[in-house]
């Protein structure tokens, strides 16, 4: 009968100790991994704003530039008064820079063909986004000059 008690006993312990499970009272430690309660680090990366791009339209004012007839061109990365200045004409790509003073609306453009050519362009802005002015090319095409956002 003892030995039925004491049986009977170490089966009551196991049932009521089958239904419980450990729980950590102290955080986890530094290298075991990310705890529940801690949030996952996060890289920051910066975020740039997209650099303008202005649309420069040269329009023939002369019948040397009427031969070529309109142009369509850029000026990219307009930083500090300084951008890199590119349009094609005819069968010439030309590239170059305009330039513009901090604070001022008064700007040149200069050019260069890749067969030889070159132009000579001054403008002024007569907002953040348009501008006007004139474009001389080395062949005498002049053309009147748009600038716009």
């Amino acid at each position: 009968m003892l030995k039925v008690k004491g049986l009977l006993v170490a089966a009551s312990v196991a049932a009521m100790l089958s239904a419980c499970y450990v729980v950590p009272i102290q955080p986890a430690t530094a290298g075991a991994g990310p705890s529940p309660r801690q949030p996952m680090p996060v890289a920051m990366a910066e975020v740039v704003a997209p650099r303008p791009v202005y649309t420069a339209r040269l329009y023939p004012t002369n019948d040397a530039a009427a031969a070529i007839g309109r142009i369509n061109g850029t000026i990219s990365n307009p930083e500090k008064g300084h951008g890199e200045f590119a349009f094609n004409a005819g069968k010439e790509a030309y590239a170059g820079e305009a330039t513009r003073a901090p604070g001022s609306s008064k700007g040149n453009a200069n050019a260069v063909g890749n067969k030889g050519g070159y132009a000579k362009c001054d403008y002024s802005m007569s907002s953040a986004e348009l501008g006007a002015g004139t474009c001389t090319f080395s062949n005498g095409a002049r053309f009147d000059l748009h600038i716009s956002l």
